[in-house]
């Protein structure tokens, strides 16, 4: 029974190198942080040595080194991990697409994750999630196509992608400077605690 079980909760995945290559594209279509090569091989239930030749393949096909044309995006090693990128020479194009489209107002939730970036930057996408006590993945993203942070730096050692606010963020408060937010002592201690009330409004 234990056996039947267990083949039932971890089904036996093709190790055909193209098969892994699409696992693993479609993985990385989906993360917001860089992923290593053991936490890929995890994901995709392949060895790390056809993860990394699969990956070494991947990016040579999107760099237009196989035969096929050069992509748009990139698939990039950054602080001991792997996720897509958009090109550099792209960036200007996706800036004027995200900017042109129709303004919405932000959540709640949005503003409440904007309001512990720009208290607490540079600061990680766990470290927000840790102060607000709910996953912040989908808003950061939010965040991030509205141009109002932007990744700051990745971490060496964990691979966390820490995020600070825009110029953006200060030209929709109509203020010059973060020194002009409200200190927010007063309000919260020293702001570890989480952040509500109505420092953004």
């Amino acid at each position: 029974m234990t056996d039947e079980m267990t083949e039932v909760d971890a089904p036996q995945r093709s190790q055909e190198p193209a098969d892994i290559a699409r696992r693993l594209e479609a993985i990385l279509l989906i993360v917001d942080e860089p992923q290593s090569l053991v936490a890929l091989a995890a994901a995709v239930g392949a060895p790390v040595p056809a993860v990394r030749q699969a990956i070494e393949g991947l990016a040579a096909d999107y760099d237009g080194l196989a035969n096929g044309p050069r992509r748009g995006f990139e698939l990039r090693e950054v602080g001991g991990g792997w996720r897509f990128y958009v090109r550099e020479e792209h960036d200007d194009l996706v800036a004027e697409f995200v900017n042109g489209q129709a303004p919405t107002r932000l959540s709640q939730a949005a503003l409440e994750t904007l309001a512990v970036i720009a208290y607490k930057q540079p600061v990680s996408r766990s470290q927000v999630a840790s102060i607000r006590a709910v996953n912040v993945d989908s808003v950061v993203r939010t965040l991030l196509a509205r141009g109002l942070i932007t990744e700051a730096f990745t971490d060496p050692e964990t691979g966390a992608i820490n995020y600070r606010t825009t110029d953006a963020l200060l030209g929709h408060l109509g203020i010059n400077s973060l020194d002009e937010l409200p200190p927010i002592s007063p309000l919260l201690d020293d702001g570890s605690a989480g952040f509500e009330g109505e420092m953004l409004r």
